[in-house]
């Protein structure tokens, strides 16, 4: 059953409890008040015509009419209960009753219901009249029902009439006041319904936010917006992961070509005709091999760093680290690029994994001396600051385009300037996600023809248990 129907249902039956009550108590009100009027009618009739006669006076005819108005029937009687008068008696109708006999035998005014003519009855008041008056012993006035009777069956009609058409008003009402106060969710309901399994950027309108309803639909929406981005955010996720599933592929075709050539060429010709050949095909095997092992170890890095594996932390000197650094890069270019490497005054120490951290410093480095052209200079240094420990690396380099330096911690993503100088495009991702294990960060500032500073920024303290790095969809945002 609709819910409408549920209240409509609900309020008319509430409603009608109501009527029903309260239509009963008015007319138990009313006939107690009329059955009250009639016995008072007796009661004062036959105290009255008992006054007179103790008195000493006649029950004048003028004074007897009065005493019988609205059908009350007026007898005097002996002691014996003979009638010594009766005035207004019905047809046919009968004197014998035992009321007057109580009212004599015990001196005191005696009442009851009495049957006087047919079936209607009458009530009886009768009043004991004190001897030295005269032969009259008792007085009874019956006053009749059948007014009162009369009067409680119109109302009653009346009664039943009115709570029947306001009971059917009510049914209306409710139907009217429910369709009214779900207006509201129907609206919601045919928003959401209009909205596609896959469009969840619509918004249910919001009529009242003050109402249940309002409050509903608020909280729907902000259901949705989280859903939204979930969803991009999948999307993404899926995207990335098509996409490095493609780089994979594309980096790993390209040794994979060069060693089945090479493999073919020598089993084909190269080893009996041209030994010299033969030579430098297991060469370029080889370099396509360490190619392969390197791109692998790489993608092994960023599959250890992914699952959160465990860092062997402790106190190191950060400065120690890039000295270090600094001296395998200077080896490293051969004197081709200057690799300056800026002492602390002091030591800066700081928590963290020291073969991750330089492995970072090798990778920036690497960067720098790479990209930077022959003559130019890659400066390193370390400092403590205010959030933490920071290793910066500078270099005179060609530089990053601006609209590059978002997508440079992307794996697999290479600037076009660096397509031919042998990497994959892993460093500078494995570099950030061993900042973010730690609970830092890597920071990158670059200007096209002038240079590039990076800085791997660590907590001086080690990061909470149950730290997580941020989420790949973080790495969108643009470096600081």
């Amino acid at each position: 059953m609709p819910i409408r129907w549920r209240l409509t249902l609900y309020i008319a039956l509430v409603i009608g409890a109501i009527l029903f009550a309260l239509g009963l108590a008015l007319y138990f009100l009313s006939r107690g008040v009329l059955l009250s009027g009639v016995e008072d009618t007796a009661r004062s009739r036959a105290t009255a015509a008992a006054r007179t006669i103790e008195s000493g006076e006649s029950l004048s005819d003028a004074y007897v009419g009065q005493l019988t108005l609205d059908g009350v029937v007026l007898f005097v009687r002996d002691g014996g209960g003979s009638v010594l008068r009766k005035v207004n008696p019905p047809a046919n109708g009968a004197t014998e009753n035992v009321i007057w006999r109580e009212a004599k035998n015990s001196g005191r005014p005696a009442s009851g219901m009495a049957t006087l003519s047919g079936d209607d009855p009458f009530y009886v008041y009768a009043v004991p009249v004190d001897p030295q008056a005269g032969p009259a012993r008792v007085v009874e006035a019956a006053a009749p029902y059948e007014f009162a009777q009369h009067a409680l069956e119109v109302f009653e009609t009346v009664l039943v009439a009115g709570i029947g058409a306001a009971f059917l008003l009510s049914i209306g009402g409710a139907y009217f006041l429910a369709g009214a106060a779900l207006r509201p969710v129907e609206v919601v309901a045919n928003a959401a319904r209009e909205m596609g399994e896959g469009d969840l950027s619509k918004r249910l309108p919001v009529a009242n936010p003050g109402d249940e309803v309002g409050r509903l639909a608020i909280t729907i929406n902000g259901l949705l917006s989280r859903l939204e981005a979930a969803f991009a955010r999948r999307e993404e996720a899926l995207e990335r992961q098509r996409r490095f599933a493609a780089d994979a592929s594309h980096e790993l075709r390209t040794p994979l070509t060069t060693i089945s050539g090479h493999a073919r060429m020598l089993d084909e010709w190269a080893l009996e005709e041209d030994p010299k050949r033969a030579k430098r095909s297991v060469g370029a095997i080889r370099a396509a091999a360490g190619r392969m092992r390197g791109l692998i170890e790489s993608l092994l890095i960023l599959t250890r760093g992914d699952e959160s594996s465990d860092l062997e932390v402790g106190r190191h000197d950060l400065a120690a680290v890039a000295e270090e650094a600094a001296q395998a890069a200077r080896t490293a270019s051969d004197g081709k690029v200057s690799v300056e490497y800026v002492r602390p005054q002091r030591a800066v120490e700081a928590t963290f994994d020291r073969d991750r951290i330089f492995q970072v410093a090798s990778i920036l480095l690497d960067n720098a001396v790479k990209y930077t052209p022959e003559g130019g200079s890659v400066l390193i240094r370390v400092e403590k600051e205010d959030v933490g420990a920071a290793l910066e690396v500078s270099d005179t380099g060609v530089g990053i385009p601006e609209d590059e330096l978002p997508l440079i911690f992307e794996r697999f993503h290479r600037t076009d300037y660096s397509r031919t100088d042998g990497g994959v495009g892993l460093g500078l991702s494995i570099a950030r996600q061993i900042a973010e294990s730690h609970g830092g960060e890597i920071r990158a500032r670059s200007t096209p023809g002038e240079g590039s500073t990076f800085t791997l920024v660590l907590p001086l303290r080690p990061p909470p248990d149950g730290y997580a790095p941020r989420s790949r969809a973080d790495h969108h945002r643009t470096p600081r």
